[in-house]
């Protein structure tokens, strides 16, 4: 099978042959992969940081899209030839870039008519990371939510989702950025060049935002600065600052989870979510999309497609 991983941990990531997915066991399914997720968070599995349940050599990759190749339980939800979806851990064998990959049943989603292999593999972790980020920032419907680092993919669908939850969206963004977090449903950007921002923030919210997530690395402690007393923060880097003037702090990592995954991708499909793909790469190509990926993108994904 073909693949794209490391043979050590720190190791460059290299063009595999990987024997073929073993047979599956109760509650799995085998994708013929046809597009994978390319992310910041691949470098951090390639250099020991996130431990994926999988030893070198592996393909890395947590998140793809394909066709489902076959199914342990065939009365179960998913069928051969369903077009599907998942984020997938701990891996039950080996990282989803590559040809085939084995993934939990309770991980994977449809991927509905009309959304491409490319956008349903780039969708997973930014999404489902962006929807359990609110939730544990404990956003609702007509309360202020302030976002910083809103023009990253996950930063833009935090950004709609917390629109599509009817809370009104302040978001930090460079000039660059500013018109892209708009369109994803931010009432008003500030630019986080400025120093005071935190406080330009503080001031058009009447005294802070009810809650804020933060997707701007080593941006949780400013951010902070942002919300009201007695408010909610959430971090997805790692950075969660100590607790004050009574603001809880939450330090979120993302969880598979197909149903939540479903509803995403319907969200996707009907045009409340919105995913860019910017680049996408064979397998032999993987090294240079993980480059590009931990570049940024400027706000678009980007993807390898094992198919070529």
């Amino acid at each position: 099978m073909r693949a794209a991983g490391i043979e050590t941990v720190g190791g460059t990531v290299d063009p595999l042959e990987l024997p073929d997915p073993r047979p599956l066991r109760a509650g799995e399914v085998l994708l013929d992969v046809r597009a994978c997720g390319v992310g910041n968070w691949d470098d951090i599995v390639r250099t020991g940081g996130w431990d994926t349940g999988a030893r070198p050599p592996m393909a890395l990759g947590v998140e793809a899209a394909g066709l489902v190749a076959a199914v342990a339980d065939p009365a179960g939800q998913f069928s051969v030839g369903d077009a599907v979806t998942t984020h997938s851990l701990p891996l039950r064998e080996q990282g989803c870039w590559a040809e085939g990959f084995i993934a939990a049943a309770e991980h994977v989603a449809a991927v509905p008519a009309g959304v491409s292999f490319d956008v349903a593999a780039a969708l997973p972790v930014p999404a489902l990371t962006a929807a359990q980020a609110l939730d544990a920032a404990g956003v609702l419907a007509g309360q202020t939510v302030l976002v910083n680092g809103a023009s990253g993919v996950t930063g833009r669908l935090i950004v709609q989702l917390a629109a599509v939850r009817g809370a009104r969206v302040v978001a930090t963004a460079s000039p660059a950025g500013a018109d892209r977090v708009l369109a994803a449903g931010a009432a008003e950007v500030v630019d986080y060049h400025r120093s005071d921002w935190p406080e330009r923030v503080r001031s058009m919210t009447g005294g802070g935002a009810d809650a804020a997530v933060n997707a701007a690395r080593a941006g949780a402690a400013q951010a902070l600065r942002a919300v009201r007393d007695g408010g909610r923060l959430a971090t997805i880097t790692g950075d969660p600052p100590p607790p004050e003037r009574g603001v809880t702090a939450a330090d979120v990592y993302v969880a598979p989870d197909g149903d939540r995954l479903g509803e995403l991708t319907r969200l996707l499909a009907h045009g409340a979510l919105a995913v860019t793909v910017g680049a996408g790469f064979p397998l032999e190509r993987a090294a240079d999309a993980l480059a590009a990926a931990r570049h940024g993108g400027n706000g678009a994904a980007v993807v390898l497609r094992p198919g070529g």
